[in-house]
């Protein structure tokens, strides 16, 4: 009788718990913005200023829209009188802008001023990380809003 051959081995399976290859990079020595911030060097110092600048023009477009909401409002309040209400109660009118009207409003212009702000610094980020889309220059954000 000839020897039985040996049962067919299935191979063995593996289970993979690391990063795949690719998604594995070497890290990159920092930006030279990032060095040229931390040590404080002229091109660091304008790059921060560019930052402050950004942001700093966003709150005062908020600001400035903040003022023309609250300020438009009395011209607001005395309309009625002014088309010939005469003694007309303005109280609804009052309650509707205040309580109603005025906080969408708000709500828009903060929501705004965020949105603006954490764009700038994801720009700034990209700027200092050396990364292509954010560092593209002011020129591709500008349209954006």
């Amino acid at each position: 009788m000839p020897p039985e051959p040996p049962p067919a081995r299935r191979p063995r399976r593996e289970t993979v718990t690391g990063t795949p290859r690719a998604a594995r990079r070497r890290t990159l020595p920092p930006a030279a913005a990032r060095s040229e911030i931390s040590e404080q060097t002229t091109l660091g110092h304008t790059y921060v200023r560019s930052l402050m600048r950004s942001q700093l023009r966003a709150a005062l477009w908020a600001l400035a829209a903040l003022a023309l909401l609250v300020g438009s409002l009395p011209l607001l309040f005395t309309l009625p009188g002014a088309l010939g209400g005469g003694g007309a109660p303005a109280g609804p009118l009052v309650w509707a802008a205040l309580g109603v009207a005025a906080y969408p409003v708000m709500w828009l212009i903060a929501r705004r001023y965020v949105r603006r702000a954490e764009r700038n610094e994801r720009d700034f980020t990209g700027l200092v990380e050396g990364r292509r889309d954010a560092a593209d220059g002011p020129g591709k954000g500008a349209g954006r809003r």
